[in-house]
């Protein structure tokens, strides 16, 4: 690409950003009662979507860690950049940080 295939510096350029984390939970009880409180203390979430929330903590704590997933925070202090749209997701996985055909760099 060239300086000419640009796009004007003043149009709106969006660029999708893909993360990918694994984290391993130490203490569930700990990482639900957490994501109860942080659900509890939501000014932000209307009464549907907070028992929908604690709903999903009580069925599958392992949706707990989606509750402290700030993309706002994530972006918030870079310049020249506002938070478009994001959207996120946790999921149990199975993961084997010594099994060598585990690669944390394969792209999907």
């Amino acid at each position: 690409m060239t300086s000419t295939d640009l796009p004007e510096q003043d149009a709106p350029r969006y660029v999708r950003l893909t993360i990918e984390l694994i984290a391993e939970i130490t203490d569930e009880g700990a990482l639900k009662a957490a994501a109860l409180t942080q659900v509890s203390d939501d000014e932000y979430l209307d009464d549907e979507e907070r028992a929908q929330a604690v709903e999903a903590i009580e069925v599958d704590p392992t949706g707990s860690l989606a509750h402290f997933v700030d993309p706002v925070a994530l972006l918030g202090d870079v310049p020249g950049v506002e938070l478009a749209s994001a959207t996120w997701e946790s999921a149990s996985t199975d993961y084997d940080p010594d099994d060598e055909s585990w690669d944390e760099y394969e792209v999907q």
